[in-house]
């Protein structure tokens, strides 16, 4: 990327309603910044997901400015684009990712790394999450200026810079009700520290200086996601599992630590923090690195190829004369040693049911006032019979059969055991504190898991 030529915008694309007065509210904040430091900010699109709508809220990342028509194109061919993302205008390069219904986008007119745009797409999602409590409509609306700030810290003239969830907590306070209070008793907007943060002068800019702490605690988590798809004749077609290394580290000074895995091998597609040391892993399988302060994401990796599922669903439909009869048996398939709780089974009514009737001698049916979703909560299963569901569906006049069929979505917990087989051996810090706490946690849900008929 050449800093003289490239242009790398960030829209958001959500429903809403004009901000101007939050948007002139911040351009005093943006002037007064720039008179005192001389820094130049940026702006950042937020526009309806319905073409011809207001953009709501721009933000350029360089000094050239991108036409924001570009966005228009976009939604034009939104329907070609929904699973792809790189895109290939006439003019420009864009990027996309979809979190919660929001989609985020990135433009350049150069050559650039895609997964470059991509990561930065995530990493602004996460600590947008990170800060808000969640990703919605609402929350951005609500937190405008806040969202500015982030983002001008987050990249500088079209480059990442700083992305690390605890270093930009300490930069810009994170919204809270006496912030608010502040704000509105002062006339002061703005959230960013006057002081830069402690890791900035540091050869390490993930961590603080010199924390301290009376009690020295380190944990590790592997929380692991099952991804499925089983197909009508009950066969495995996908299994796979996405996971994570959670940590929360709370060490005094500067800690160097390594971790090791009991069976690295069956780990595929790694993403590493950028604290750990690339070199001890490619050539020993151990991850050797300073962890952040607080809690932060060590890794992500798969596990593909397995070869069974710890629940069976076996739904049957039939139909006839305009009424289908629905029966569906959930049990466990292959018992993990644990027990697998918040069992679920949610499918989507098929659009010519026009009423149904369903009851499980086990959990709770729940069907929405709209006649659209269907959700059966199991729990755990019971030792002494297997949960059924059955009932009948009624289809609209006219129609003798169904000629669409539902997916079935699972969903289940299964704590204290990652279900790929991954194993931690050890967690060793070369410079132990006195009085440390190490410990470790597992734990296995339901991805997308779907049952196909």
């Amino acid at each position: 990327m050449k800093a003289q030529s490239d242009e790398l915008f960030v829209r958001f694309h959500v429903n809403g309603r004009s901000i101007r007065e939050e948007e002139q509210s911040y351009d005093s904040i943006r002037e007064e910044r720039e008179s005192s430091t001389g820094h130049r900010c940026f702006s950042v699109y937020f526009s309806s997901p319905i073409p011809g709508e207001e953009v709501m809220l721009e933000k350029q990342l360089t000094g050239h400015r991108v036409d924001r028509s570009i966005c228009a194109w976009f939604w034009d061919q939104a329907d070609s684009f929904k699973s792809l993302p790189v895109i290939a205008s006439p003019t420009h390069y864009l990027f996309q990712i979809v979190r919660d219904g929001i989609t985020f986008l990135a433009c350049t007119q150069v050559e650039m790394p895609p997964l470059m745009a991509i990561e930065f797409l995530c990493r602004v999602a996460d600590v947008l999450s990170d800060y808000l409590g969640g990703l919605n409509e609402d929350l951005v609306k609500d937190n405008f200026i806040i969202v500015y700030e982030l983002l001008d810290e987050m990249i500088d003239n079209g480059f990442p810079l700083t992305t690390e969830p605890n270093i930009l907590r300490e930069m810009i306070a994170p919204p809270n009700l006496v912030s608010k209070m502040l704000s509105v008793v002062t006339g002061n907007a703005s959230n960013v520290s006057d002081t830069l943060p402690s890791g900035a002068g540091s050869c390490v800019p993930w961590r603080p200086t010199d924390p301290k702490y009376s009690s020295n605690e380190v944990y590790v988590d592997l929380v692991e996601e099952m991804d499925a798809i089983v197909n009508r004749d009950g066969e495995l077609v996908k299994c796979e599992i996405y996971g994570e290394v959670q940590m929360s580290s709370q060490l005094t000074g500067f800690p160097d630590l390594t971790l090791s895995f009991a069976n690295p091998s069956v780990l595929e597609d790694m993403r590493f923090h950028p604290c750990v040391r690339f070199r001890p892993w490619e050539s020993h399988q151990v991850l050797s690195f300073v962890p952040p302060d607080g809690q932060f994401k060590l890794m992500s990796y798969r596990v593909k190829k397995l070869k069974n599922t710890p629940l069976y669903v076996k739904p049957q439909i039939t139909s006839d004369s305009g009424t289908c009869r629905v029966s569906v048996l959930v049990g466990i398939r292959s018992d993990p040693g644990k027990t697998i709780e918040s069992i679920t089974l949610s499918f989507q009514l098929p659009h010519c049911v026009s009423s149904a009737d369903l009851s499980s001698n086990h959990g709770t049916v729940t069907i929405l006032s709209n006649k659209v979703t269907c959700t059966w909560t199991i729990g755990r299963i019971p030792s002494d019979k297997t949960p059924c569901l059955s009932g009948t569906l009624a289809l609209e006049t006219g129609l003798e059969r169904l000629h669409v069929y539902p997916t079935f979505k699972v969903g289940f917990k299964i704590m204290g055991i990652a279900l790929s087989g991954l194993r931690i051996e050890k967690l060793d810090l070369k410079t132990i504190p006195p009085r440390l706490y190490k410990g470790f946690r597992a734990q296995t849900r339901a991805g997308e898991f779907d049952v196909r008929l």
